[in-house]
């Protein structure tokens, strides 16, 4: 009975150690806000007190191909910030009804390489996507990947990506 309940603990410990992103396949993407383009700023959808604006190189900028994928070699950089607050904690947004951006969180990325990915059980795999966040300087940041990529899992319809349609020609 001790020898089947160590298997299913060594078989446990196994698949949740391949469950866990591999940022570090995805270096710190040096100078993407003066070579890549910034394709949309906005409020942050899932997250109610965060201001988002987003960063695409060239090849993602190519669009989608005739598979609807953005090409191998795409690189998304999300810059994630703390959206103003006032004196009780509320959210302050502008006369246009947006959010303010206060502190600059994240720095989060997707890139998109043929044979990625595959180590993801269904629920996390994001086709042929990784994901590395980033403090702002550069550092790796201590992010529970698996939730970013739980929470792109299930945008089959548009490449894993929220923004995929501000990325189509």
């Amino acid at each position: 009975m001790h020898r089947i309940a160590t298997l299913v603990g060594a078989a446990l410990l196994a698949v949740t150690a391949t469950v866990h992103a591999e940022d570090d396949k995805i270096a710190f993407p040096e100078n993407y806000r003066a070579t890549y383009t910034n394709y949309l700023s906005l409020d942050r959808t899932q997250n109610p007190d965060q201001v988002i604006r987003l960063f695409a190189n060239d090849i993602a900028m190519q669009g989608p191909g005739d598979d609807g994928k953005l090409p191998y070699g795409s690189i998304l950089v999300a810059e994630v910030y703390k959206a103003k607050l006032d004196a009780e904690g509320a959210v302050i947004t502008s006369s246009l009804g947006q959010r303010i951006s206060d502190k600059f969180a994240l720095v989060a990325v997707m890139q998109r390489e043929e044979g990625w990915g595959e180590q993801y059980p269904d629920g996390l795999r994001n086709g042929n996507w990784e994901m590395a966040a980033f403090k702002p300087d550069g550092a790796k940041a201590d992010k529970d990947l698996n939730a970013c990529l739980a929470c792109h899992a299930p945008l089959t319809d548009t490449n894993f990506v929220f923004s995929y349609q501000h990325l189509l020609k």
